[in-house]
C-alpha cells in the first residue's frame, strides 16, 4: 500500500486547476509499474516521491505522462512540493523543499504559495522558418508576432500570438502536432488587454505524450518567463491564465528575482487515500 495524494495546481478552488497524482514512498516499484499507473490515472502527469540521491535534495521525484517520463515538470513539481509537506516533510532548508530529477535540483520555495525555481534551458534561440510553417499549419494560424525555443526538458517550443483573443480561439490539428517531428510540445502565447486580471494568456499541446492540451503548464510558463521578458515582450513579473478554452481557472505567477524565474501558483489537495499495488 502506498500513500496517494491528487493536487489541483495553479488554482485556489478545486477543480479550476491542472491535477497531479503523487505516490509516496515509490522506491518499491518498478520502472514498468510506474509507467501502468501514469497510464491508469490519465493525467497529464503522474509523479513518484523517492529517497534522493544528492545530499543536497529532500526528495527525488520521477515524473510520467500517461506515454513519456519526463526529466521536469512545472505543476508536478508543486503539487508534489505540497504532497510531500502535506505527508508531514520538513526541508532542510528552512526556505522550501529541494527536488531531485531528471533537470537536476529544483528548489520550491514556500512564502504566500509554492513557487519553483526555473531550471535551466536545454535549448533555446530562434525557430528555424521551415519548422514554423510546420507549426502553425498545425496551429491553423500563421498570426505569430515571434517564436522560440523555451525547452527545459519537455521540448517546448513557443509562438507569441498577437494577442489572447487569438489564442483562445485556436483550434489545432491534434493529429498533425502529434506526427510532427519538429517538437512533441507546443506553447502559444498572447497578450491580454491592458488592465486584464491576467497579462497573458497561455495554452499548451502535447498530443504526442497522450495529452492533447494541457490544462495549466508551469514548465511552458517557466521558459515563457525566461523568453519574453528578455525579449522585451513582458514585464519582469507578470500573471499568465491559461485552461480557459477547458474550462479551467489557471493562474501561473511569474517573478523575476535576484536573476533567476519564480513560476508559483496555489495549490489544493482534492484526493488523500491509498493506492495497492
Amino acid at each position: 500500500m502506498h500513500s496517494f495524494t491528487q493536487v489541483d495546481v495553479f488554482t485556489d478552488e478545486l477543480f479550476a486547476g491542472n491535477p497531479v497524482a503523487v505516490v509516496h514512498d515509490a522506491d518499491d516499484l518498478t520502472d514498468a509499474q510506474m509507467a501502468a499507473i501514469a497510464s491508469w490515472t490519465n493525467l497529464s502527469e503522474t509523479t513518484f516521491l523517492l529517497r534522493p540521491t544528492q545530499p543536497d535534495a529532500d526528495y527525488r521525484l520521477r515524473i510520467f505522462t500517461p506515454r513519456h517520463e519526463l526529466p521536469f515538470a512545472g505543476h508536478p513539481t508543486l503539487g508534489s512540493a505540497r504532497a510531500w509537506l502535506e505527508a508531514g516533510g520538513v526541508p532542510d532548508d528552512g526556505s522550501g523543499p529541494v527536488q531531485e530529477c531528471g533537470a537536476g535540483l529544483v528548489r520550491v520555495r514556500s512564502g504566500e504559495r509554492l513557487a519553483f525555481e526555473a531550471p535551466p534551458l536545454v535549448r533555446s534561440g530562434p525557430v528555424d522558418a521551415a519548422d514554423l510553417a510546420t507549426l502553425t499549419a498545425g496551429l491553423g494560424t500563421d498570426d505569430v508576432v515571434d517564436a522560440a525555443w523555451v525547452d527545459n526538458g519537455p521540448g517546448w517550443v513557443a509562438l507569441l500570438l498577437r494577442d489572447a483573443a487569438t489564442v483562445l480561439a485556436l483550434e489545432p490539428d491534434l493529429r498533425a502536432l502529434a506526427e510532427t517531428e519538429v517538437s512533441r510540445a507546443v506553447g502559444v502565447v498572447g497578450p491580454h488587454p491592458d488592465g486584464a486580471a491576467a497579462a497573458f494568456e497561455v495554452r499548451a499541446f502535447v498530443p504526442s505524450m497522450g495529452v492533447g492540451e494541457d490544462p495549466v503548464t508551469g514548465s511552458l510558463n517557466a521558459g515563457l518567463g525566461m523568453w519574453l521578458t528578455a525579449a522585451g515582450h513582458a514585464p519582469s513579473s507578470y500573471v499568465a491564465a491559461q485552461g480557459t478554452v477547458l474550462g479551467r481557472r489557471g493562474r501561473v505567477h511569474v517573478e523575476h528575482v535576484d536573476g533567476r524565474v519564480l513560476v508559483g501558483g496555489d495549490t489544493v489537495v482534492g484526493v488523500s487515500g491509498t493506492l495497492a499495488v
